[in-house]
């Protein structure tokens, strides 16, 4: 993405900006007022935010005190009380997005998104939303790691229809989804050729389709050279493939596919 971009123009883009750069303003008064609108927003969300959060309190607060009434023992009602705030912050935190809320990407996204949080404590680097130059293709996540390069597009599909494989096609219910997989490869195969060029060596990046919803008949399958996973599946897959990338590779890799895919938030 263009550093001297406004704010105006990443405004009017659904899709555009990016939670990894910082964009520059031109000082002018359009500009301005779109500082101004965005600040507002962002005010707007910390307080529901806030609001929120005191009435979880208050709802863990009342949980415990009829807890400790009614077992006449208030070690009884703490501990309900603390059990309840957990659970909210355990459900807050697998809400939680990197992309900002006004940009807030799909469910499936997300569930891939906080999986993706443990890789990165195992050295993965992940970036998430990134466009392929000249179309409208879109790689959900990319990750780099010590097993290699890949690309994941995350779905969410109706869990009451089955998914099968026919004669290499990919089927829910009966829907075709063999579109979803030429694009999933089409968009790692531009990746792939982009990364390519740009560290001067041949580089594979595996694609993968993420499902939630579904039961899948498989943790992995690959069709046409793209893996379909259970979404529930990712760090496995992840840790399934074959190369065995150093440190440096993994970090100019990485470097390679935030210049030249351009982030979609």
């Amino acid at each position: 993405m263009d550093s001297a971009t406004s704010v105006n123009g990443a405004a009017q883009q659904s899709r555009s900006g990016s939670p990894f750069s910082t964009v520059r303003t031109t000082g002018s008064s359009g500009d301005r007022g779109d500082r101004t609108a965005s600040r507002a927003t962002y005010g707007a969300l910390t307080s529901a935010s806030g609001r929120r959060w005191v009435l979880r309190g208050g709802v863990a607060a009342a949980v415990g005190a009829l807890g400790g009434l009614l077992a006449q023992d208030w070690r009884t009602g703490a501990t309900l009380a603390a059990a309840v705030l957990i659970a909210f912050i355990v459900y807050s935190s697998r809400r939680h997005s990197e992309v900002p809320r006004w940009r807030r990407p799909s469910a499936a996204q997300r569930r891939t998104e906080a999986q993706l949080r443990v890789m990165r404590r195992l050295g993965y680097r992940v970036l998430h939303a990134r466009g392929i130059p000249g179309g409208n293709g879109q790689i959900d996540h990319f990750i780099v790691g010590r097993r290699g390069a890949f690309a994941i597009d995350s779905e969410s599909w109706d869990k009451r229809l089955p998914v099968r494989n026919k004669l290499e096609k990919l089927y829910h219910g009966k829907f075709s989804k063999n579109e979803r997989i030429d694009e999933a490869l089409e968009e790692a195969r531009s990746a792939e050729q982009l990364i390519s060029e740009q560290v001067g060596r041949e580089i594979n990046v595996r694609p993968s389709l993420a499902v939630y919803g579904p039961t899948l008949p498989w943790d992995s399958h690959n069709l046409r050279g793209v893996d379909v996973i259970s979404g529930t599946k990712v760090r496995k897959w992840l840790r399934s493939g074959n190369a065995r990338l150093s440190d440096d590779e993994i970090a100019e890799i990485a470097e390679a596919a935030r210049r030249v895919l351009p982030a979609r938030y």
